[in-house]
């Protein structure tokens, strides 16, 4: 990897400074938490990836990673560890996450930009300890190399210029996606979309192709169309705990709302299943979205 600039401090031990770095993808940003010791927000081109804490890697910042994680903590009795995928690896997040409150679960990252995997592996050191394994690999290449039903739960959040890459929007890709999910294993996918929400309303299509079980948890106003944000998608191939993934959704700091059964199809409208044919990349956000003035 090209050496990262590193904005240095006054040598008084006091805040870290933020860290910015070339990475296959675009300009990779780690910018501390004024709140936190050990707390740093990634960036990626200016868009927000994640959050992490590595003094509390228990501890959820996004909203959308909340409700992943909330998805996560009903998938299995707590404590239980987990064979997971995380297809998109960020600050890896969600594998500590996982790896802080399921301690010998098994985990597979597969994030492509390996700039930026060598990146978050120097400034913000995975537990030596932790089961985690990080492939440099396609999202799609990568899930096509993982045995028949060994995920308790795949976690999908690849952006690629603030876009999910079409080729991970199909049914061909979900039915590989079901492919390697355990018998009542679990689906979560990262959703970016805005007004009219044609994005999340053919990926919810999509989805009913392949898995009976279906649940779409997001902020109201997301649901509404009336803004640009992110949905969180929860498919299985076995009932869902849906009264307590609702409750708590509507209990964070940003409340969110869970949809699902016959209201979350007619959601979707109509909208056409996806394709390898007909796959396009999720919508660009607007600019304003990442206003960080």
């Amino acid at each position: 990897m090209a050496k990262s600039k590193r904005r240095h401090s006054d040598g008084s031990g006091g805040r870290p400074e933020p860290v910015v770095a070339p990475v296959d993808g675009g300009t990779a940003e780690l910018i501390p938490d004024p709140d936190r010791p050990r707390g740093w927000t990634l960036y990626l081109d200016s868009a927000p990836q994640s959050h992490v804490d590595l003094d509390d890697p228990g501890r959820l910042t996004f909203a959308y990673q909340r409700r992943i994680g909330h998805a996560v903590d009903l998938a299995a009795p707590a404590g239980r560890p987990l064979h997971a995928v995380h297809l998109g690896g960020g600050a890896f997040t969600l594998a500590r996450y996982i790896a802080a409150g399921r301690p010998r679960s098994t985990q597979q990252i597969v994030e492509v930009d390996a700039a930026l995997v060598r990146l978050v592996r120097e400034r913000l050191p995975l537990d030596p300890n932790a089961r985690i394994r990080v492939r440099s690999l396609d999202a799609r290449a990568g899930l096509a190399k993982i045995p028949d039903c060994w995920a308790d739960v795949i976690i999908a959040d690849v952006f690629s210029g603030a876009r999910t890459p079409a080729h991970l929007t199909s049914a061909e890709f979900l039915a590989e996606v079901r492919r390697v999910l355990a018998p009542g294993g679990q689906y979560l996918a990262n959703l970016a979309d805005g007004p009219p929400l044609a994005h999340v309303r053919a990926q919810v299509a999509t989805a009913a192709t392949v898995f009976p079980e279906l649940a779409l948890a997001a902020d109201p106003a997301v649901l509404r169309g009336k803004r640009f944000g992110n949905a969180v998608l929860v498919a299985s191939d076995a009932p869902l705990p849906l009264a307590e993934l609702t409750r708590r959704v509507a209990g964070d700091p940003h409340p969110g709302r869970v949809e699902h059964g016959r209201a979350l199809l007619d959601f979707t409208g109509g909208a056409a299943v996806v394709t390898d044919d007909s796959a396009r990349p999720s919508p660009a956000p607007p600019p304003a979205v990442f206003d960080r003035g």
